[in-house]
């Protein structure tokens, strides 16, 4: 991956970190002998199918704003405006919060009680690795026009 000096500076894929992570969930849960979440399997696969179609609206819709300005998707690339509408009027990082509510939902739908209890740590790493390095770019890149949006929308919810 060729990462632009005109970029957030992130080296990896954020997908990546909720994939990995949900994926030691399940091993995690697997050697503890599978700890259920307690719902029963239709409640819990309904509400995790609701949840995770939620998060693929919300990214999918996300990306067709990005997409719109011209902005790249990939953090390790320039990005070229600040968008302000549609989902991004509610989060500054509603492709974040898509793949969160898809690490959600499927969690609940295995009932996996371990990959659940995983997804705060999920979004402390995103947060930390991620998030921060964009929001340092985008303030240096953006000033004031940043500034204010950051003021006037929450990072997550």
């Amino acid at each position: 991956m060729d990462v632009d000096d005109d970029s957030a500076q992130v080296r990896f894929p954020p997908p990546f970190v909720y994939i990995g992570i949900l994926l030691i969930g399940f091993v995690v849960g697997r050697f503890i002998g599978k700890p259920g979440i307690g719902l029963d399997p239709v409640t819990g696969g309904v509400v995790g199918v609701m949840i995770g179609l939620i998060g693929i609206a919300v990214i999918l819709s996300a990306i067709g704003l990005f997409k719109r300005i011209g902005n790249n998707l990939e953090p390790w690339k320039p990005a070229t405006g600040i968008v302000r509408d549609g989902v991004y009027r509610v989060t500054r990082n509603p492709m974040y919060l898509g793949m969160a509510l898809i690490f959600a939902g499927v969690a609940l739908f295995f009932d996996s009680l371990a990959a659940l209890m995983l997804l705060p740590v999920v979004i402390i790493i995103i947060q930390t690795t991620v998030i921060a390095r964009e929001e340092k770019y985008l303030e240096a890149k953006f000033g004031e026009d940043y500034l204010s949006y950051k003021n006037e929308v929450r990072r997550w919810i």
